[in-house]
């Protein structure tokens, strides 16, 4: 989804330059020339930013300006100045302006202020919605999210969960597929049953038969009394089969026998036991095309589909990271009885990541940092002790310099840019196509700088 920014500017080459510009940089712009025309579009247009013209007709009073304000309050604001009224560009900034920008613009760098701006705002906003998302969870397991996909799945969820229909729960592995399956059942007008999970690749072959349907005294060497499998244990539940794709084709036979007629004998015994369960399936494999291969029954396929619910990779879906890891967070708080907290860094580090692995390897990342922070409050520094090779721009040490700092604004504007691109160059191993994705700027206007800066 495309980034809004409102342009409010009072030069309409400008505002037809900058709209063009910010627009090539996949953010859906618009324009107006007054605070009169910003007030009345603000409402129809959910802008996530404003760029604003300090001084403005009728009034050319930037004291008018800094008073509106707080109309876009929830936005950050950017302030356009010209050279003479950077005093009072650094007033708006005390007031709440995100940053100011003084004309000419380097469009570059207005790509750089308006990128972390957003980022930065996005984040807080996911933050801010993080503990509604758990309130909303608590009791039953659930499947969190913000995106779009996530919040699909829990939709459908919610929808038949309490129904007895079978569920085939696909995707990548550490998506959440048990999680989905646990909330079926907690969910459903089962929860006060069993639910029972079965792995069906970590059970040798030979044993699988007798730990899913129990045997009778007497019905192998070394069966010295009758042991309950685990379809008795789920009668009235519900029964997960996690990666039934490596089910041995033998068993996929007795298993689709007991779908259809709900009957089955333990091994040695000739009492037919009775079960009501429901079976939810889940698999990281391509059911079909081993279907195709003879590697798994067409007919125990279609017995066990029923509603197909896919889960994505979490690279996919990244706007899920914080909230996960809140959750995850919060876990870790009720185990080891202290407080936990992730600095914006880290956070955001989080989140950039790739996390082949999914939410598996993200929690994995998270309780090892946690595990070795100290105070409570995770930071870059505790992460950089288990991943070497990380470097971050600590935001706040970079304000706190900046603001510190006797240098002319160009030098410090130099400054940051060096470090950004060190960081994104670094990040990217040297590939300059990408760094200039993650910069928000065009390779030839990243060259540009490398070269200018000498980096």
């Amino acid at each position: 989804m495309q980034n809004k920014i409102l342009l409010v500017d009072d030069e309409p080459a400008f505002r037809e330059l900058a709209g063009r510009w910010l627009a090539k940089q996949d953010y859906h712009v618009k324009a107006v020339g007054s605070l009169e025309e910003a007030r009345d579009v603000i409402g129809k247009f959910d802008a996530d930013l404003v760029l604003l013209d300090l001084s403005m007709p009728p009034h050319f009073d930037p004291q008018v300006t800094l008073d509106a304000m707080p109309e876009f309050e929830g936005r950050p604001v950017i302030i356009i100045t010209g050279h003479a009224d950077r005093e009072l560009a650094l007033k708006a900034v005390e007031l709440g302006a995100w940053d100011f920008i003084a004309k000419p613009i380097d469009p570059d760098m207005l790509a750089v202020v308006v990128r972390r701006a957003i980022t930065k705002t996005t984040l807080e906003r996911e933050l801010n919605q993080l503990k509604q998302s758990t309130q909303q969870n608590q009791g039953a397991a659930s499947y969190i999210g913000h995106s779009a996909s996530s919040q699909k799945i829990r939709a459908l969820i919610e929808r038949i969960a309490p129904t007895d229909v079978r569920v085939l729960v696909t995707g990548p592995s550490g998506t959440g597929k048990e999680v989905i399956s646990r909330t079926l059942h907690d969910l459903s007008h089962r929860a006060s049953k069993a639910f029972v999970s079965v792995h069906c690749g970590a059970i040798p072959a030979d044993l699988l038969e007798s730990e899913l349907f129990g045997y009778v005294k007497g019905a192998f060497t070394g069966a010295e009394k009758d042991k309950v499998g685990l379809l008795s244990l789920a009668d009235g539940g519900t029964l997960f089969l996690d990666e039934i794709g490596e089910m041995p084709l033998a068993m996929q036979v007795k298993l689709l026998r007991v779908l259809q007629e709900g009957t089955f004998f333990p091994v040695g015994g000739r009492a037919q036991k009775h079960i009501d369960i429901r079976v939810v399936s889940a698999t990281n494999a391509d059911l079909l095309s081993k279907v195709q291969e003879g590697n798994f029954r067409e007919d125990l396929y279609y017995r066990i589909k029923g509603v197909n619910i896919e889960t994505q990779a979490l690279s996919e879906r990244l706007e899920d990271v914080p909230v996960l890891l809140q959750a995850f967070l919060k876990h870790l708080e009720t185990q080891q009885s202290k407080t936990l907290q992730l600095t914006p860094d880290a956070m955001q580090w989080f989140r950039e990541q790739t996390w082949q692995g999914n939410v598996r390897e993200l929690r994995n990342a998270l309780e090892s940092v946690a595990s070795i922070c100290p105070t409570g409050r995770i930071a870059m520094e505790d992460i950089q002790l288990l991943y070497p090779n990380v470097t971050a721009i600590n935001q706040k040490q970079t304000h706190d310099h900046i603001a510190n700092s006797d240098t002319t604004l160009d030098e410090q504007v130099k400054d940051l840019e060096i470090r950004l691109i060190h960081n994104a160059l670094e990040k990217h191993q040297g590939n300059r196509t990408q760094a200039a994705k993650q910069l928000g700027i065009s390779r030839q206007g990243l060259i540009k700088k490398i070269e200018r800066y000498g980096v």
